[in-house]
């Protein structure tokens, strides 16, 4: 069965569904036999027809849609702005806790009697809107923040890609999630807060006020037609800002990734050294008593066994980890293939390259690159698709498509095939172009394949 049949099923099943409640409600009109205690739908229908039809309805919408869309905007707005103040500023999350939790708990009809006495009936919906919205995102935008990925946002760093890059590549598309769930929420609630506080304040010229109105004429028919409108236009608006929002995140994509075909920035070789090094995490050490020195230009290679500290070296001359003790010293401008991969999954293989590529390459040029590399046909696919091993040769042709001073290659070649393990190794000598090299790699045959020095760390 196709996602087609599929969809059309799960729309006759919604429709069924609603003629099922549509034919209760009509029992349940003429079993209590009166139209101001429960109109019926044919009675809702034709006053919704008059209601639609009537010189006053768009106005009335609009009254009400630009004071609940101003406010929902305003609160998303300074949401995920504060948001990423708070999760960056743990003193601002603090000082905006008990601000948050008192907005999160306080009654809605509480706020508009409030707003109603400073502002009056005019702004209370505006405001009450903002006050119910602003808590939901501003607490989706930190939660959010704090599960963005830390190695990517490590790598984008180590490659040089600035704040507004990181951004609009990784930071903002994994936030995307987090404020498409609460807003899918929060819109409905912001009608809610909006038509509830027209209601209570009645301004003219408003849904609340129709709504109330219909109230004091007991005029059942027009207040269910007013509460179908509010229904409709909710989600109309709700569908709408999804959409817009769900765009940002291929659009955030597109904009991170430099058009690329400028100057090339050449960096000239620049040596490798560690005297007496104690490396490792935090105050814990792997290694100790660490020599290690590699000219400028130099090739060498780590083959100790595993957990000798080989990843955490490569990670100490990148700058990632500070030296316990003793000396380090290797270049600021470094490219590396991580252990794990690192890659931005929504991304194809050739904007992975651009992203990190300082604007040197043109995509024609990085296409090139990686087709020297990886089967034509899957360049232009986002790397989630991609296998384990060509998402590792993406990985390699990133670090050598970067203008750095050395190389750092950690397991460069794992989960490649001997054939395309070799392919990946001359690449890696055709694209070092004098660059220092430092490799750490569990294959024997590397030393001889990269024509490399053999380190250790012992």
């Amino acid at each position: 069965m196709g996602d087609s049949e599929n969809k059309r099923n799960l729309n006759l099943t919604r429709l069924a569904a609603c003629a099922l409640w549509i034919v209760a409600w009509q029992a349940a009109s003429l079993l209590i036999g009166s139209k101001i205690l429960l109109a019926s739908p044919l009675d809702t229908l034709r006053a919704l027809v008059s209601v639609v039809t009537s010189e006053r309805f768009l106005p009335i919408v609009w009254y009400s849609f630009s004071h609940v869309a101003s406010g929902f905007l305003a609160a998303f707005a300074l949401g995920v702005v504060l948001g990423f103040v708070a999760a960056r500023h743990p003193v601002v999350r603090e000082l905006l806790t008990p601000v948050v939790l008192a907005f999160k708990s306080i009654p809605v009809a509480c706020i508009v009697v409030l707003l109603l006495i400073w502002v009056g009936s005019r702004e209370v919906s505006r405001i009450a809107v903002f006050l119910m919205a602003f808590p939901a995102l501003y607490l989706a935008t930190v939660e959010g923040l704090g599960q963005v990925d830390h190695k990517i946002e490590e790598m984008l760093g180590l490659f040089g890609v600035g704040f507004p890059r990181r951004l609009l590549a990784h930071t903002w598309p994994s936030l995307l999630p987090y404020l498409m769930a609460t807003s899918r929420n929060a819109c409905g609630m912001a009608w809610k807060a909006g038509v509830a506080a027209e209601l209570i304040g009645a301004p003219l010229g408003s849904i609340g006020e129709r709504v109330y109105q219909s109230k004091i004429l007991l005029e059942t028919a027009d207040l269910f037609a007013w509460t179908v409108i509010v229904v409709a236009v909710s989600y109309a608006c709700e569908q709408a800002f999804l959409w817009v929002l769900r765009a940002t995140g291929p659009l955030s994509l597109r904009l991170s990734v430099p058009r690329g075909g400028g100057r090339r920035t050449q960096f000239p070789p620049a040596p490798i050294e560690l005297a007496g090094a104690t490396i490792g995490h935090g105050d814990v050490a792997v290694a100790r008593g660490v020599d290690l020195a590699l000219a400028a230009g130099e090739r060498g290679i780590l083959t100790d066994a595993s957990g000798a500290g080989k990843t955490t070296l490569l990670h100490t001359c990148a700058g990632l980890l500070p030296v316990l003790e003793g000396q380090a010293h290797a270049p600021h401008e470094l490219s590396m293939v991580f252990q794990e991969t690192r890659l931005i999954e929504a991304m194809t293989a050739e904007q992975n390259v651009l992203l990190i590529g300082a604007g040197g390459c043109s995509l024609e040029e990085v296409s090139a690159l990686l087709a020297k590399l990886l089967p034509p046909e899957v360049l232009g696919r986002p790397v989630s698709e991609l296998s384990g091993g060509q998402r590792r040769r993406v990985e390699i042709a990133r670090a050598l498509a970067h203008p750095s001073s050395a190389v750092l290659l950690d397991e460069p070649f794992s989960s490649l095939d001997d054939e395309a393990h070799r392919n990946a190794a001359r690449f890696v000598l055709d694209r070092l172009e004098g660059r220092t090299l430092l490799v750490a790699s569990h294959a024997p045959e590397d030393e001889e394949l990269l024509a490399a020095r053999h380190l250790s760390l012992s």
